[in-house]
């Protein structure tokens, strides 16, 4: 019934020349695992747009495989790209504050989800992510896909154990 209702809502966009975040949010079942606050046109929960688990393994799916500093091998990541999960929120801005489970923050340029194709990773090797495991969600940019993509500023900007992000 859910998905349906995900299909239907992007159904009516596409017919009607909408982005896909004029047409309202569908509120989460499960256990809310992202928060995205601040300036969002396309709230389910007070002034905030959350995401379960299931909302966002709707979306649609990218997959990478690169190198990164936290792991001896490259690693396959799959998740919805981020800038689709700001489109599902109707979020707008110059800055993204993303939080992780420890409060520990990062701001990244809202144009990188344009720019770069970073993904909210929930699969890790086609796993789940445990937190353990830099999970339950991890911003990943595909680090080998451009060379200027593989340094300090592009890593310090993939935040793992990811739970919020504030749109600024």
């Amino acid at each position: 019934m859910m998905q349906r209702r995900t299909l239907l809502r992007h159904a009516v966009a596409s017919v009607a020349g909408l982005p896909l975040a004029a047409i309202a949010l569908e509120a989460p079942a499960g256990p809310v695992v992202l928060t995205i606050s601040g300036r969002v046109r396309s709230p389910n929960r007070g002034p905030s747009a959350e995401f379960d688990m299931a909302m966002l393994e709707r979306l649609p799916q990218q997959s990478f495989s690169t190198h990164t500093p936290w792991y001896a091998q490259p690693r396959k990541f799959t998740g919805p790209l981020l800038r689709e999960v700001l489109a599902a929120a109707g979020a707008e801005g110059t800055t993204l504050r993303a939080r992780a489970l420890n409060d520990y923050w990062v701001d990244l340029p809202f144009d990188d989800a344009q720019r770069h194709d970073p993904i909210l990773a929930r699969l890790l090797d086609d796993k789940p992510m445990a937190v353990r495991d830099k999970g339950p969600l991890f911003v990943i940019y595909p680090f080998d896909s451009r060379p200027e993509l593989r340094g300090a500023v592009y890593y310090s900007r993939s935040a793992w154990q990811l739970r919020k992000i504030d749109v600024l």
